[in-house]
């Protein structure tokens, strides 16, 4: 029956299936061969019985095993036959050894990668179904093919070709081919490194493998496949896996035995999961000391796969860029984790900070006044709320239309922004919008007012350096840093490394900018020579900000009123042209001046007012306790806490791949002198096998180097014996993707921006044309019509 069925399809569909008198061979021609696929292919020979073997065609003598060939090793001999087989197109696998009492191997087999048969194995369709699992789909890859490489141990325990078999019963792969054989796919040192140090910056597998491909010319130059890259980071996260807390904790306590500056501080449940981690390296600390009159703290998330939230402590620098002085991992959002989180601050940085910002937060309301207390002799830090995050709410507790259609919310800004204001100025222009507005019983408002010594700036003014951040804008810049680094997916492993690799990058431009505020002289745009002294003092960033006031103080300024001096002391009304309504008090003296903006206060800047007085009483030098430190060039001078060196065994990876990255560049320079010149090209070929032998009889081998001893020495070792710190639980945070709270007016904004579906049949908003009424009377009326 199937023979006849078979027959029927045959002369129907012109075929010679089923019918084996039709087959006939089909000879290729190498003139067809050679414009798809190299020699290699079609270079074979015809057995008596009509079967082909194929040799492979286009590999040197040199490179082509003969027999009582000698090699020093077998693994030396087990390289050779698998370059050999690269070159040929076909893998190398090794097979059957004999081995003497000693455990020693006096002879070897190397086959082909296709040499026996794969076992079949016919599954239970009914078992696939009712586990409701796809099985994976493969080919069978072997036929039984007698290609071979045998070697035997000789007395002077070295290894000689016994027997060589060089013809296979399968094509060979084309030149094209090539490069996905396995023995053309192999994940180097240099591979790996490049992968690793990729994935530190949030580059992930598949752009690095673009990048490799740009580097190396071409696919066929990377030496592995986009799978191979794929597979080298999920080895990453299997070494890690359940040892992912102890291995960040023991990572923590190398650096702290290396650098004693570096402080770190951990907490577990009762079950031994992670739950609470702070860091703060040596340069932090620094930076602290300089800069951590103000601090700003803000929580991320989705930084790692364990969904704890991601915290850094900033501030800004010198150059009024925000600066990481230390962060924190937390499970939770509450008054416990952050009063820990807190008190670990102030343990590593020794001091209070004078002002801390963050939002509205409950649990920071509560934590920072107990964490930030005068215990232990220290200041008491000021807890300030972000103005911003106040004011996005006024739409929603006043209502839109009253801050959209009206100039409540201008009159309302012009006292709540104002850093000019008393506190007697501000109450009253609060008092009087409220009362225009009717706003007297609005329960929002109410509370606001209630607490407006914490965020409006009139309560700053007499505060050192309170004005220098009135919202948490800061934190959120540094959020979104950290975002360009971090991934959700990451163990805390590749958490660290992604950290260091962002506080590389912040601390590089700062470097930047440390140079070039060092290396030039900004243009000066007036003859006062105290511009000139200012250019020398400040950072470029800064002087800009002083030059800003200078100018102004020469253009803007109207001088209503100058005592004589008393005292070495001269007092001033002046006139801001800009500001309506307003007359400044300033007094000034060679060496010192007061403005009653209280800017220099508020920021360490001093104000355009102050910079008017001074000139007018002919002062050409800037006054030097008008200078902060921590804006002036030299702001890292004489601290205290000074960095100490890391020793050279911790950074050996990092100069092992910055080493691996300068001699891949320059080879491709190399390359890019030989040009296209085929005489220069096989001189380098030719220098780079020199150099391979001469590194083999120096003994030294790569090989020897595993992926596991490359893997432990990027991400550290695993630890030895049982886990004491257990990974941290999934947390459900208000932030992350499993439970973030969406306001009102998010869902509505969200609501006005999706496209609205229409019915087909009636145009309507409120169905689709399935469940249309038009179309549910119309068949009604057909079955009363056919009833009828």
């Amino acid at each position: 029956m199937i023979i006849s069925d078979l027959s029927k399809i045959s002369v129907n569909q012109g075929s010679s299936c089923g019918d084996s008198s039709n087959i006939s061979v089909v000879e290729v021609s190498r003139a067809v061969c050679s414009t798809g696929s190299n020699d290699s292919v079609d270079n074979y020979t015809v057995s008596p019985g009509g079967m082909r073997y194929y040799i492979p065609s286009c590999v040197d003598a040199v490179d082509t095993p003969v027999c009582n060939q000698v090699f020093d090793s077998l693994e030396k001999a087990y390289r050779f036959y698998k370059e050999y087989g690269r070159l040929g197109g076909f893998d190398v696998r090794k097979a059957t050894e004999k081995k003497d009492s000693d455990g020693t191997i006096i002879l070897k087999h190397f086959v082909c990668s296709k040499e026996g048969f794969n076992e079949v194995k016919f599954g239970n369709s009914d078992e696939v179904v009712a586990k409701g699992v796809r099985g994976r789909r493969t080919v069978t890859r072997r036929c039984g093919c007698k290609a071979k490489f045998v070697v035997k141990i000789t007395s002077q325990n070295r290894y000689y070709v016994l027997n060589f078999v060089e013809l296979h019963n399968h094509t060979l792969a084309s030149e094209t081919g090539r490069q996905f054989l396995r023995a053309s796919r192999e994940m180097t040192v240099g591979l790996r490194s490049i992968v690793f140090d990729a994935a530190k910056v949030n580059i992930g597998c598949s752009k690095t493998f673009s990048l490799v491909k740009e580097m190396t010319g071409g696919y066929a130059n990377v030496g592995a496949t986009l799978r191979d890259f794929r597979n080298f980071d999920r080895d990453l996260k299997e070494f890690v896996g359940e040892r992912d807390g102890q291995m960040l904790i023991d990572k923590f306590r190398v650096m702290q035995e290396t650098s004693k500056s570096f402080y770190f501080a951990h907490e577990v449940d009762a079950e031994g999961h992670l739950t609470m981690l702070f860091w703060a390296d040596p340069v932090g600390r620094r930076n602290f000391e300089i800069y951590g009159d103000a601090v700003s703290f803000d929580a991320t998330f989705d930084t790692n796969k364990y969904n704890m939230i991601f915290a850094p402590f900033t501030g800004v620098d010198k150059h009024d860029r925000c600066v990481t002085f230390a962060a924190c991992l937390l499970s939770k959002e509450d008054i416990c984790h952050y009063n820990w989180a807190f008190k670990q601050f102030v343990k590593a940085m020794g001091r209070n900070p004078v002002v801390f910002i963050t939002d509205q937060c409950p649990a920071m309301k509560v934590a920072v006044p107990v964490s930030f207390c005068g215990d232990n002799d220290l200041v008491p830090s000021k807890h300030r709320l972000c103005m911003w995050h106040i004011m996005q709410k006024f739409p929603i507790k006043v209502g839109n239309r009253l801050c959209k259609e009206t100039d409540f919310m201008e009159k309302m800004k012009k006292y709540i922004w104002s850093s000019n204001l008393e506190i007697e100025e501000f109450e009253n222009g609060w008092q009087s919008v409220i009362k225009e507005f009717n706003l007297e019983d609005n329960k929002w408002l109410a509370d606001m007012y209630e607490i407006r010594k914490s965020w409006i700036p009139s309560y700053f003014r007499d505060n050192p350096m309170f004005g220098l951040m009135r919202t948490t804008s800061r934190s959120e810049s540094e959020n979104f840093f950290f975002g360009q680094f971090h991934r959700q997916g990451d163990t805390l492993c590749e958490f660290w490394l992604r950290f260091e690799s962002a506080m590389h990058r912040q601390r590089n431009e700062t470097e930047r900018l440390d140079h070039e505020s060092n290396s030039g002289k900004p243009n000066t745009l007036s003859r006062w020579f105290l511009e000139d002294d200012a250019a020398d003092l400040f950072t470029r960033t800064i002087f800009y900000k002083v030059q800003e006031e200078i100018l102004a103080s020469c253009l803007e300024m109207q001088i209503k009123r100058m005592s004589e001096e008393v005292d070495g002391v001269t007092q001033l009304d002046i006139k801001d042209v800009k500001v309506k309504d307003k007359l400044f008090k300033v007094a000034v003296s060679r060496t010192h001046a007061v403005c009653s903006c209280k800017k220099f206060v508020m920021c360490g800047i001093l104000c355009r007012h102050a910079f008017c007085g001074l000139k007018q009483i002919g002062v050409t030098k800037f006054p030097r306790s008008l200078v902060l430190n921590r804006w002036m060039k030299i702001a890292e001078c004489g601290t205290s806490s000074q960095s100490v060196a890391l020793s050279s065994d911790f950074f050996k990876m990092e100069q092992v791949s910055l080493k691996l990255t300068n001699l891949w560049f320059d080879f491709r320079q190399t390359l890019n002198k030989a040009g296209v010149q085929m005489d220069k090209l096989d001189y380098v070929h030719k220098i780079i096998k020199q150099i391979t032998t001469d590194l083999e009889n120096c003994g030294g081998d790569g090989a020897d180097f595993s992926k596991r001893d490359h893997i432990a020495a990027m991400v550290g070792e695993q630890p030895v014996g049982d886990v004491s710190i257990l990974v941290p639980n999934v947390c459900k945070n208000k932030g992350n993707y499993f439970k973030r709270l969406i306001s009102e007016r998010e869902k509505a904004l969200n609501k006005a921006n999706k496209r609205i579906r229409r019915c087909k049949e009636c145009s309507g908003t409120n169905h689709d044309s399935r469940t249309c009424p038009r179309k549910k009377t119309g068949s009604t009326d057909a079955r009363a019509d056919n009833q009828s």
